[in-house]
C-alpha cells in the first residue's frame, strides 16, 4: 500500500508540473462552479445570463498564461453576472503572476478585478455600499499579492538556477585548466628527465658504430641501439604531445601490431604473430596494441631469449589477445620498473568492458608465462 501511494504521488507531481494539465483542471473546476451557480443560484440575474457568463468566463481561463489581461477581464465580468468567483480569482491571479509587458495593463486588470467584485455585491444588494467597496479592495489586493509573490519566487528560483549552472560551468573550466597545467608540468618533467638520457644513448651508440671496425655484428647491434633510441625519443615526444593536447589526442595513438612485433624481432627476440581478426575499430585496436606491448616488454625483461607467441583472434564478438613466452635460459635483465604496468593495463581493459589475467603457464603447456585479455569490439575510447 505505501508503495502504491508513492507511485500515485509521483504521477501527481508529474501532472502538476504540466501547465496544460493544470489549466485544464482549473477550467473544469470553473465549469463545475458554474453548474452550482446555475443550480443554487448564486446571482439574482436570469439563469440564462448566469450560465452563459459562467461558461464564457471559465473557458477564457484556458489561455490565461498567454493572455492574462483577457482572462482577468473575462473572469471579472463572469463573476459580476453569475456570482461564480472561480474565473475572477484565476484571471486576477494570472494577471499578477504573469504580468504583461506594459505595466498599465496590469493596473487595468487590478481595477477590473475590483470593479467586478464590487459590481457583484452591488447587484446582489441592490445598491452600492462603502463596505462592499472596501471588501472588494481587500479581496483584489489579497489575490494580486499572492500572484506577485509567486511570480517573484519563480524569478528568484530561475535566477538561482542560472547562477548554479554558471558556477558549475566556471568550476568545470577551472578544473580543466588545472588538469591542463598539471599535464604541462608532467610533460616538462618527463622531457627534462628522459630526453637527455635517451639522447646520450643514441649519441654513444653512434660513436660506437663508427669505431666498430670490421665487425658486422657489432655494427648491426649499435645501429639497432641508435635506431631504437631515436624511436624512443619520437614515442616520448608523442606521449608528451598527448599530455599537452589532452584526452582528445589519444585517438592518434599507434595501433600497428606488425610494426611493434617487427621492432622486437630486430632486437633479437623470437616473436611469432598470429593476427586473425582483420581490421579492428580504432579504440579496440589501441587497447590490443597496449596489451601486446606490455606482454612483449615483460617478456624482454624476464625472459630475454625465450620464444614469444602473440595470438589475436575473434571470440564470440570479442577480441582474444594472448602473449605467451617460454622459459628463457638467460638471466632476467636488470631493468627498472614501476610494477604498475599490468595494474594500469587491467584498469584500461576494465573500463573498456573486458578482462585480463596473467600468470605462469599450466604444467601441460610447459614452463613460461602467459598474458591473456578479452577486449569487446567497440568504437568508443575507454
Amino acid at each position: 500500500m505505501p508503495r502504491l501511494f508513492a507511485v500515485d504521488m509521483t504521477r501527481l507531481r508529474a501532472l502538476s508540473g504540466n501547465p496544460r494539465m493544470v489549466d485544464a483542471a482549473l477550467v473544469a473546476a470553473c465549469l463545475f462552479l458554474t453548474a452550482l451557480a446555475v443550480k443554487t443560484p448564486w446571482s439574482t440575474l436570469p439563469l440564462t445570463v448566469v450560465a452563459v457568463a459562467g461558461v464564457l468566463g471559465s473557458v477564457a481561463q484556458w489561455p490565461r498564461r498567454r493572455r492574462p489581461v483577457v482572462a482577468a477581464v473575462a473572469g471579472t465580468a463572469s463573476y459580476a453576472l453569475s456570482g461564480n468567483p472561480g474565473p475572477w480569482m484565476i484571471g486576477l491571479y494570472a494577471s499578477a503572476a504573469h504580468p504583461p509587458r506594459r505595466p498599465v495593463w496590469g493596473w487595468i486588470s487590478g481595477v477590473a478585478g475590483w470593479a467586478g467584485f464590487f459590481a457583484q455585491s452591488w447587484i446582489d444588494g441592490g445598491r452600492p455600499r462603502l463596505d462592499d467597496a472596501l471588501s472588494a479592495l481587500l479581496a483584489t489586493g489579497f489575490v494580486v499579492m499572492i500572484g506577485r509573490y509567486v511570480a517573484a519566487r519563480g524569478e528568484l528560483l530561475s535566477s538561482m538556477h542560472d547562477r548554479a549552472q554558471r558556477i558549475e560551468t566556471e568550476r568545470r573550466l577551472r578544473d580543466e585548466q588545472a588538469r591542463a597545467a598539471e599535464r604541462d608540468r608532467i610533460a616538462r618533467e618527463l622531457h627534462d628527465v628522459l630526453a637527455h638520457k635517451v639522447s646520450l644513448i643514441a649519441l654513444y651508440a653512434g660513436a660506437l658504430e663508427l669505431h666498430a671496425g670490421g665487425s658486422p655484428r657489432l655494427q648491426e647491434g649499435t645501429a639497432l641501439i641508435r635506431a631504437t633510441a631515436r624511436e624512443a625519443l619520437q614515442e616520448m615526444r608523442h606521449v608528451l604531445g598527448l599530455l599537452h593536447a589532452g584526452p582528445e589526442s589519444a585517438r592518434q595513438q599507434p595501433s600497428d601490431l606488425a610494426t611493434l612485433v617487427q621492432a622486437s624481432i630486430r632486437a633479437g627476440q623470437r616473436v611469432k604473430l598470429h593476427h586473425q581478426t582483420g581490421t579492428l575499430p580504432p579504440a579496440t585496436a589501441r587497447t590490443v596494441y597496449r596489451i601486446v606491448q606490455e606482454g612483449l616488454t615483460n617478456a624482454h625483461k624476464h625472459a630475454p631469449d625465450a620464444p614469444i607467441t602473440v595470438v589475436v583472434s575473434n571470440d564470440d564478438g570479442n577480441v582474444m589477445v594472448k602473449v605467451r613466452n617460454g622459459s628463457g635460459a638467460a638471466a632476467p635483465m636488470d631493468l627498472p620498473g614501476s610494477g604498475s604496468g599490468l595494474v594500469g593495463l587491467a584498469e584500461r581493459i576494465r573500463l573498456a568492458g573486458g578482462s585480463l589475467r596473467s600468470g605462469p603457464l599450466d604444467a601441460e603447456d610447459g614452463a613460461g608465462w602467459e598474458l591473456c585479455a578479452v577486449v569487446p569490439l567497440t568504437g568508443e575510447a575507454p
